[in-house]
């Protein structure tokens, strides 16, 4: 028994020492923490921008982040707003691409990137905005700024007014075209989800996938600064910047089957950096990641009741297209569902959210959702299409008529 002791003392002491070694070596949370420490896959992505974000535009949903909220000089990426203020009033009525614009001497008076507008010229809105879209001109700016809002002034808080709304608490526009001045800037989470709401509007994926183009009746060529168009499959847009300021910047987008991207990088060294790393985002979004549609926009999902109206029932239709951005190889895992309301009373307005429904991961986490809404209006019904419709229902339940 005492030698068996004394060999069972050494053994355990042995193992302690080993434990103890282990313990210095890996730390107080052994392996977890070596495994803490292997670099994650968007980890080794080489970004040298300063700011960088990739966002799938369907969803919001972020992919990859570097200093996203960090606020910088995002020179003429500014105009992604300028755009998108404009599309919203032709949108609305208030304005139509052939409204023909009269330059201002403020306008004319933009240095930078330009078309040489002169003082009382006339131009189409919509050249104007092709102009901005593709060879990013700051007088163009400043002239359909003032043409929507009576002065770049009133336009300016306009901008960030719809910012404030879009959610990007990390801006403060002062200008229309993106030009220096300390107190205008923006971050790539924020360019991010402007540039989201400006892909809308199909005609701006036109401007920014044309490669050269004229105005004035083809005595002016407009190149477009965005040489990804070129380079990159799927990418139709958005928008360059450049000061010695704000460095280069990009906020570019490409789609490949449902899946939609929207690469951000600001304050890169060089233009072909610029191109790269925002390319190196893309790459990555669509090596790693796969839209899967559960439902297209306008598809009709269900019915609900309506009381008092003139018809009984309304569809439920998807608002936008409902996608759940998943790793690839988990496409089979995700499924849809809804919540609807029991009943609306009349009268219903088109568009009017009567549900929702959700992409649920495997868990049952909720990783998407759109509203779904009204297909179309529904009139108060009267008193005869009341009492006609108590008395249908009441044969249906008692007879089984259909």
């Amino acid at each position: 028994m005492g030698k068996r002791s004394v060999v069972a003392r050494t053994f355990l002491a042995g193992i302690s020492v080993i434990l103890i070694l282990v313990f210095l070596v890996t730390g107080p949370y052994g392996w977890a923490q070596v495994e803490a420490q292997q670099p994650s896959i968007a980890a080794s992505i080489p970004i040298t921008a300063e700011s960088a974000l990739l966002m799938e535009s369907t969803t919001g949903k972020i992919l990859f982040e570097k200093n996203p909220d960090k606020p910088l000089p995002p020179a003429s990426v500014t105009k992604i707003m300028t755009m998108l203020l404009v599309m919203e009033k032709i949108d609305q009525g208030k304005a139509s691409f052939s409204d023909m614009v009269v330059t201002s001497e403020r306008a004319m008076k933009m240095g930078g990137s330009q078309i040489w507008l002169e003082v009382g010229e006339e131009m189409s809105l919509e050249e104007l905005m092709k102009s901005i879209a593709i060879v990013s001109a700051n007088d163009s700016s400043v002239a359909v700024a003032e043409h929507i809002a009576g002065s770049e002034e009133a336009f300016v808080d306009m901008m960030n007014k719809r910012g404030q709304e879009l959610g990007m608490t990390g801006t403060n526009f002062v200008n229309a075209s993106g030009l220096p001045d300390p107190n205008h800037y923006s971050t790539a989470r924020d360019i991010a989800l402007m540039s989201r709401a400006l892909l809308r509007y199909p005609k701006v994926h036109e401007w920014f996938t044309t490669w050269i183009d004229y105005v004035r009746d083809g005595k002016n060529i407009l190149v477009n600064t965005n040489r990804l168009i070129k380079s990159y499959e799927g990418v139709d847009g958005l928008k360059t910047g450049f000061t010695e300021d704000a460095g280069y910047c990009l906020a570019a987008t490409a789609k490949k089957d449902s899946l939609r991207l929207i690469s951000v990088v600001l304050k890169v060294s060089d233009s072909t950096t610029r191109f790269k790393e925002a390319s190196a985002l893309l790459d990555f979004g669509f090596r790693h990641f796969t839209g899967v549609e559960l439902a297209r926009e306008g598809q009709v999902v269900d019915v609900v009741e309506v009381t008092r109206g003139v018809v009984d029932r309304v569809d439920a239709i998807c608002l936008d297209p409902l996608v759940a951005v998943v790793p690839r190889g988990e496409e089979d895992n995700v499924r849809s569902e809804i919540a609807l309301a029991k009943k609306v009373d009349a009268p219903v307005v088109k568009g009017q959210k009567i549900g929702e429904m959700y992409a649920l991961a495997e868990d049952g986490s909720i990783i998407g959702r759109i509203a779904l809404v009204a297909s179309e209006d529904v009139k108060s019904g009267n008193i005869f299409t009341v009492v006609f419709r108590i008395t249908r229902n009441l044969l249906r339940a008692l007879f089984k008529v259909k």
